[in-house]
């Protein structure tokens, strides 16, 4: 594949992929600026590799996973600051779901698993595989994540 069909595969693949991947970097990095630098990564480590995929679930998780660890990595380093969460911009959709917010409250490694189970239709092996962790942990992680859904609603 030349560099200029790549390029304008990358673009179908931006154009399908960058909402998911900006709601994912979104639960973890709390602020646009951050968020959007994430996605920004997440796409230029996709041209970097010139990754080609089987399908396209084959490249929202592989985009997904990359996001996750790139939002990890940034977040570990020592001088990150981050916006207290009820400042976290809610989008027009967020907002006609009356969980979302409530979801935004749950710490990191609650929200995240229900976000991808719940909102994009990922099984908890798939999530599982994503975040590093282990299904049965991803289901203990979403059980949790419902009971504190289930409290304040």
């Amino acid at each position: 594949m030349t560099t200029s069909e790549y390029s304008v595969l990358l673009g179908e693949i931006y154009d399908r992929q960058v909402d998911t991947i900006y709601r994912v970097c979104r639960m973890y990095m709390k602020n646009h600026q951050d968020t959007a630098d994430m996605v920004h990564n997440t796409f230029l480590s996709l041209l970097k590799k010139q990754k080609t995929f089987e399908n396209e679930e084959h490249e929202k998780a592989w985009l997904i996973k990359v996001a996750v660890n790139m939002c990890k990595n940034e977040l570990k380093h020592w001088h990150r600051k981050t916006e207290d969460i009820s400042e976290l911009e809610i989008t027009a959709e967020d907002k006609r779901d009356e969980v979302m917010p409530l979801v935004l409250q749950l710490p990191d490694e609650l929200k995240v698993p229900l976000y991808l189970h719940y909102y994009e239709g990922y099984r908890s092996e798939e999530i599982g595989e994503m975040l590093g962790i282990s299904a049965s942990a991803v289901r203990t992680r979403l059980q949790k994540a419902r009971e504190r859904l289930k409290e304040n609603f």
